[in-house]
């Protein structure tokens, strides 16, 4: 049965169409929920009531499962958070047994682990839509949300036929959330500059797969080890934690690997005048400075909120209408 379910791993699964789709529907749905608008509100509740909606989380969250459950709630459905002290996954119970039991009564599961094996198998198994909402691999939940932010807050750049492509700069680790997002921004017509500190470089599979995007979609990506030369000309910069969670007993080290790597005023020159800083949070101060992080360039809380939407898009699509890009309801 599983093999005829369509899941959201990670964006490269995904068709430019398809990802464009997501987006579109996000923020579709931003401007429902904004709106107010009770009968619209009703339609839309009654897509998934009765539902559950299943959170299988091996990780803390806060933006993933507030913006999940809330995306439940808007569609009807009732959310089932599923912590690892909450059931039996890895203690006495298999993965294979926990998704054939609680496949078979939910409409869907939300997971947040630790490995994208632990994505794969649940894939594998499970006889409802999986939406990958993090793992070590991919985080594409964060990708739909961070897309729909630029495309707000650039609209008038993006619809510029003349414009140059935008440029969005990855500062930081080569992590999950650059791996979906570099992806991403090639989709959608963006180039992207990633600078990574010595000794850490991007995933080879991933980066062969953006040079293949790019080159269908007139884009370019490159990554360096220079935070400075990314910086140049940058309409977007982004980072993320350098110490991930599961990583802290090696943050001492990490911390000085990274030194050079937090975004401050002297790489915010560097970028173009009216930049935005993004990142997904929780934030540390050496990732960002203050000045830079709450500052006016900043849209992080925009950002935060639009998880919620893009949790929306992705049950409005794999759940509602069952991984069917055409004729969404």
């Amino acid at each position: 049965m599983s093999n005829s379910i369509r899941h959201l791993t990670s964006i490269k699964d995904l068709t430019d169409e398809e990802f464009k789709i997501l987006v579109d529907r996000a923020q579709h749905y931003k401007t429902i929920f904004k709106s107010s608008n009770s009968e619209e509100f009703q339609k839309n509740h009654l897509k998934l009531l009765g539902k559950t909606v299943a959170l299988i989380f091996t990780k803390r969250s806060t933006r993933t499962r507030i913006s999940t459950e809330g995306a439940a709630t808007f569609f009807g459905a009732q959310p089932m958070f599923l912590g690892k002290e909450d059931i039996q996954l890895g203690v006495n119970e298999s993965f294979y047994d926990t998704t054939k039991v609680v496949s078979s009564m939910v409409s869907c599961i939300f997971a947040r682990v630790n490995s994208h094996d632990d994505i794969q198998a649940l894939c594998k198994d499970s006889s409802v839509p999986i939406i990958n909402s993090l793992c070590d691999t991919y985080h594409p939940l964060q990708a739909i949300c961070d897309m729909l932010t630029i495309t707000e807050k650039f609209a008038a750049h993006l619809s510029d036929s003349s414009a140059k492509n935008l440029k969005i700069t990855w500062i930081g680790d080569a992590n999950n959330v650059i791996n979906d997002m570099a992806i991403a921004c090639l989709k959608l017509g963006m180039d992207v500059s990633i600078a990574t500190p010595q000794g850490i470089e991007m995933d080879a599979s991933i980066m062969k797969e953006a040079k293949k995007i790019a080159s269908q979609n007139g884009t370019k990506i490159e990554a360096s080890h220079d935070s400075k030369a990314a910086s140049k000309g940058a309409n977007v910069l982004v980072t993320d934690t350098f110490v991930s969670m599961g990583e802290e007993f090696a943050k001492e080290a990490k911390l000085k690997q990274f030194q050079g790597f937090q975004i401050n005023q002297e790489l915010a020159d560097l970028a173009d005048p009216d930049f935005k800083f993004m990142h997904c949070l929780p934030r540390h101060h050496e990732e960002v400075t203050d000045d830079v992080f709450y500052g006016k360039h900043s849209i992080v809380f925009d950002e935060a909120e639009n998880r919620l939407y893009a949790a929306m898009a992705a049950i409005d699509v794999f759940v509602i209408n069952k991984g069917n890009f055409k004729n969404l309801k």
